[in-house]
């Protein structure tokens, strides 16, 4: 089989940076789908992006499609042939669409069948389909057009290089020809660039100033970022998201170190670290103490011969923004941090709740609830919740949503607030990502949990349930915040209690008389999406909520001991056990209650075991779960007996019920910790 490798480059003006990695992947992604659809054999793909380029290079793709055997399938075989044989209307029309006469079909099966034997096509005149379709499904949002054309795409469209082996694909694809010429860099090489062949691509393109290979770009400056910020006695913060957007806006990387004025570290370093990555794409730098250098890294799409001038015009760039940050900050220590919440009484939390106000008064109190349940510090909880969202009205907080919670906490410190006060305006957002630290003070953890507590009882109280992928107010995240903060820092809380104070402190502004329900059973759900990403199976969870437990911390505790329990060689014996002694119970008149079990009328030796074995068990009641649900082990064998040789439905009555009630409290014990029945 013949091979050549195959290059496809679509050159552009500059796409969008945040887009172009997906860009890139889906480009690649289309363009291998497109062949395997083809039946096109080849080795391996590489996926090429730049600001002003799109590539994919696939190596030693196959010059020609293989033929192949196409099986038409047409009427059945006892509606083509008449009784003597000949050929029906059906037969003959199935023949005539493919071309062919009746004899040349297949008739040894249940239908009538034409075997095409389909001859395969040159790669050459399959590849500008191939591409022009991967184009077309990119994930672009809106296209757009230009000049004259009628084309779209992300960005108007400059040169398109397709080449199998030395030979230009010859088509046409958005406005452009294909040929053997790409651009180098804007300014280093503004010239044409040939592509003599695909697998020169990288190198050609290397020697006209452009570094293609975004994971070779983003290791560049990634790797020079650090150096030189070692060589500045710091350390570089070098977000993810920040380095992929960065990589997508040079062709040539070039990082160079700046600086600003040291008064400027007068404002808290989280907003001047903010505008720096946010709005000018800089690297920051930290001490040893992971305090804000006056210093930071730009990265130049150029290699200058003056690079001071391209520094000082970056530092004349970021001090006006720095200047505003600064301005902000004055601006809000002129008042109080509490004088904020005459303000919050104009901004509305949701339309049917109230204030934001309202809910800052409603949180405090919740939070009181909870600090007294923790035995913790009321007023400073109070304190905390009726502060909780004055940032929310603060000009830095106008200009840097991202900052709220962070600046309250500045404020306060200002304001003279207690300590763990000012920390709980910041830990009352947390988690707020998976992963994320949990409020480290009592205090934010009881404000933490309130805030989100108020929110899930408000909203599903008024019946905004989300649906699907839409959840506006974020309730997964704030139910999952809660289970996080409750189980992670082991606190004793009640969400039933909660959602019933919760729903109290709302007054008649609630609508959904079933609120605290459909707030456990929302809670209920998160469980599962939490426990399963923690590597507690679903059929784990289902034993758990079988017994509704209502403090996340004893659901945790109770669903790691279901999960020991499980890895035992007796667990599977015993949840079919337990089942079957659900069925046998739910079998009986439910409206007569069993009676106490009477030691006379155990007759044989097997329920007598199995009833001391109970009894021993009941009496184990201090352990903890892991060994509650482990002595249950030592069960399998006496219930293995019992349903060997007892039977339990007897005709006499007495000796049936007292047999019914032994399996009663065995079904009890199996219930004790999680429903066993439902291990899987």
């Amino acid at each position: 089989m013949s091979t050549q490798d195959f290059l496809v480059e679509l050159g552009t003006e500059e796409l969008p940076p945040k887009a172009l990695n997906q860009l890139s992947q889906s480009f690649c992604a289309g363009i291998v789908s497109g062949l395997e659809s083809a039946g096109l054999p080849h080795a391996e793909v590489h996926a090429y992006a730049a600001p002003r380029r799109l590539a994919v290079l696939v190596k030693a793709l196959a010059t020609q499609q293989p033929d192949r055997v196409q099986n038409i399938d047409g009427p059945p075989v006892a509606a083509a042939f008449d009784a003597d044989g000949n050929p029906t209307k059906a037969a003959l029309g199935f023949a005539k669409k493919n071309g062919v006469d009746v004899a040349e079909l297949d008739n040894s099966g249940p239908k009538l069948r034409y075997v095409k034997e389909v001859k395969g096509h040159p790669a050459r005149d399959l590849l500008p389909d191939i591409v022009a379709q991967s184009l077309n499904d990119l994930p672009i949002p809106k296209r757009m057009r230009w000049g004259a054309s009628r084309v779209e795409f992300v960005r108007p469209t400059q040169w398109l290089v397709m080449l199998l082996g030395d030979q230009v694909v010859e088509c046409d694809i958005l406005a452009q020809t294909a040929g053997h010429e790409s651009r180098g860099h804007r300014f280093h090489h503004p010239e044409k660039v040939r592509i003599s062949a695909p697998a020169n691509y990288l190198e050609d393109l290397r020697a006209a100033w452009v570094v293609a290979d975004f994971a070779e770009r983003r290791a560049i400056i990634e790797q020079r970022v650090h150096e030189l910020a070692a060589r500045e006695n710091g350390t570089a913060i070098v977000p993810e998201a920040l380095l992929d957007e960065v990589t997508a806006l040079v062709e040539w990387p070039v990082p160079l170190v700046c600086s600003f004025e040291e008064r400027f570290l007068e404002v808290p370093q989280e907003a001047l670290i903010l505008t720096m990555q946010d709005n000018q794409k800089y690297f920051c730098l930290l001490d040893a103490n992971g305090k804000l250098l006056p210093r930071f890294i730009t990265v130049a799409n150029l290699d200058s011969t003056q690079p001071e001038f391209i520094v000082q015009g970056n530092e004349k760039v970021v001090r006006p923004r720095l200047n505003d940050a600064e301005f902000f900050f004055n601006q809000d220590k002129k008042t109080t941090l509490a004088s904020h919440n005459q303000r919050l009484q104009q901004v509305v939390f949701q339309n049917e709740l109230g204030s934001v106000f309202d809910k800052a008064s409603r949180v405090s109190q919740l939070a009181g609830f909870i600090a007294a349940a923790l035995g913790a510090d009321q007023g400073l909880a109070q304190r905390a919740g009726l502060l909780s969202k004055c940032d929310l009205s603060t000009e830095m907080v106008g200009e840097f949503p991202e900052l709220q919670g962070i600046m309250g906490t500045y404020y306060a410190r200002h304001d003279g607030e207690a300590e763990e006060v000012a920390l709980a305006l910041n830990e009352q957002y947390q988690p707020r990502f998976a992963g994320d630290e949990l409020p480290s003070t009592t205090t934010g953890q009881a404000v933490a949990i309130a805030d989100k507590v108020d929110t899930l009882v408000g909203i599903l109280g008024i019946g905004k349930h989300p649906t699907g992928d839409k959840d506006p107010f974020a309730l997964r995240r704030a139910a999952l915040g809660v289970l996080r903060i409750i189980v992670g820092r082991e606190l004793p809380l009640d969400l039933a209690a909660l959602a019933q104070q919760a729903a109290a402190l709302y007054g008649d502004k609630l609508t959904n008389s079933n609120v605290q329900q459909d707030v456990m059973a929302f809670m209920n759900g998160r469980y599962q999406t939490w426990f399963v990403e923690e590597g507690i199976g679903v059929d784990i969870v289902k034993a758990v909520l079988a017994v509704n437990p209502t403090q996340p911390l004893d659901f945790y505790r109770r669903a790691k001991a279901v999960q020991s329990f499980k890895q035992l060689p007796q667990a599977d014996a015993l949840a079919a056990a337990n089942k079957r002694v659900g069925n046998i119970l739910s079998k009986r008149d439910q409206s007569q209650p069993l009676p106490a079990i009477n030691s006379d009328l155990l007759q044989d030796d097997e329920e007598k075991m199995l009833a001391s074995a109970i009894a021993l068990h009941q009496t184990d009641s201090n352990m903890d779960y892991p060994a509650r649900l482990q002595s249950l082990a030592a069960l399998r064998e006496p219930v293995d007996a019992f349903f060997d040789k007892v039977m339990v439905n007897v005709d006499d009555e007495a000796l049936r019920n007292n047999r019914l009630a032994l399996l009663d409290q065995l079904h009890q014990l199996f219930l004790d910790i999680a429903d066993i029945a439902e291990l899987q």
